[in-house]
């Protein structure tokens, strides 16, 4: 049977690939592992707005307590008020049910530990043995069972937190927030208007099938629309579990997680505050992310794709801003893992700190065009093209083109018989007919 786990959690199709039965057993693989050693274990529990998480919720429950630990379900909250409410309510880990910016006919199941980080993929693959193998006996009977704990109180906790990560107050700026009709519907509008800004929110009604629905942080440009006929001065939005952000400026151009990176590192540079004067972002990252970086004073160092990559390189070095250009932006300082609304507040903070609108403080980064084209190959062959001298001396020709204003990236699909080109440059029709001459000739020498 292939791995349960990808690279953020466990995800599926509801109720055909993602079961109850699964669920069940996740969990109290989940309970064995992370509460071991532990007399009467306790997880927080959080969903998303799909209507499959009610079900996938009982499941998990069931799963916790027949394993003697109690299950303190916070309802709908964002993936990163889950890893907070642990650390907040002194809980041995704990569970979102969410399948993040997918559509609602998926789900998904992420662990997180005591600290709130998630689970390394040593404690993930002990988990799926369990699930696999049932050689481990995780059940209880009678006085050692676990207990249901309903917590009606979870989003103020999360909403205090948040409001404590920022020194400014956000008075006159005219924000709107568009909830994807995910986590984020009650806990962002709440937030902000607290802090004092004058807050219009946009599909922010979930009836358990609308999450994600052209709306939210994939599909901004309805929320661009909505800030420049309005003349509003920032939107925000988050995806269905609410730990990415894409926003959208005063003329409605939308910001993606490059340009945040930049206005905040510039910010907590200012202040101090950047730890080794350093961003971590992945290879993915804009060129113009690089050179604005570079034109203040800081560094940048790039992972694999992926916020545990980002995450894994911060803890190792000590650094405190990290991310993706898909709005997954880390604040080590404040949180264990990507969170859109801290992001957003963070970002309302230095458009306050820089008092200028958020397109005068994004125009100091100049993004380079990007073209991606997939080369369609089979997964045997997926690593073949480094070997081949033909496709590399190609490669190499691009490279020399685009050296000191753009770059060549090729990488191997982690889950699809693909390899992805990206070329990043001045011209995007060039870029584009090298991208698709390249991909042409992978796929034509590793059929």
């Amino acid at each position: 049977m292939g791995r349960l786990f990808g690279t953020d959690g466990v995800r599926g199709i509801a109720n055909e690939e993602l079961t109850s039965d699964l669920a069940f057993k996740l969990a109290r693989a989940g309970a064995f592992v992370l509460g071991s050693g532990i007399k009467k274990p306790k997880f927080v529990l959080g969903t998303d707005t799909r209507l499959s998480s009610d079900m996938l919720e009982s499941a998990m429950v069931a799963g916790l307590c027949s394993a003697g630990s109690d299950a303190v379900l916070v309802g709908v909250v964002p993936t990163p008020a889950v890893a907070y409410l642990i650390r907040h309510l002194g809980a041995d880990g704990g569970i979102v049910i969410s399948a993040s910016h997918n559509p609602a006919q998926y789900n998904g199941i992420k662990f997180f530990d005591r600290n709130g980080y998630k689970l390394g993929d040593d404690m993930e693959e002990t988990i799926e043995n369990i699930v696999f193998e049932g050689t481990v006996e995780v059940s209880c009977t009678c006085r050692n069972l676990g207990r249901r704990i309903n917590e009606t109180k979870g989003v103020r906790y999360y909403a205090d937190f948040l409001k404590g990560t920022v020194l400014e107050d956000f008075k006159g700026l005219k924000v709107a927030v568009d909830c994807a009709n995910g986590a984020a519907f009650k806990v962002a509008p709440l937030v902000l208007e607290e802090l004092g800004a004058q807050v219009s929110v946009i599909n922010d009604i979930p009836d358990g099938l609308n999450i994600n629905a052209l709306c939210g942080s994939t599909h901004p440009e309805g929320l661009a629309s909505y800030v420049k006929e309005k003349g509003l001065d920032i939107g925000l939005a988050f995806d269905g579990d609410a730990d990415r952000l894409i926003a959208v400026d005063d003329k409605g151009q939308i910001i993606d997680g490059d340009y945040i990176l930049a206005v905040c590192a510039r910010r907590l540079k200012a202040q101090g505050k950047l730890a080794g004067d350093t961003v971590v972002a992945t290879v993915m990252s804009n060129l113009g992310l690089h050179k604005v970086l570079e034109k203040i004073g800081c560094r940048i160092e790039e992972t694999k794709v992926g916020d545990r990559y980002v995450l894994q390189r911060m803890m190792e070095k000590g650094y405190s801003l990290g991310g993706e250009q898909s709005g997954h932006i880390i604040f080590l300082d404040f949180n264990t893992t990507g969170d859109g609304l801290l992001t957003a507040l963070q970002l309302l903070e230095s458009v306050k700190y820089f008092d200028k609108s958020l397109s005068e403080v994004c125009s100091t980064m100049q993004k380079y065009p990007q073209v991606l084209v997939n080369a369609r190959v089979k997964n045997s062959n997926k690593e073949a093209y480094r070997q081949d001298a033909v496709i590399c001396s190609e490669i190499e020709r691009v490279q020399n083109w685009l050296v000191g204003n753009g770059r060549v990236l090729i990488r191997p699909s982690g889950t699809e018989p693909l390899v992805r080109i990206m070329l990043e440059g001045q011209d995007k029709g060039e870029l584009r007919q090298y991208a698709e001459n390249i991909a042409k000739l992978i796929e034509s020498r590793l059929v």
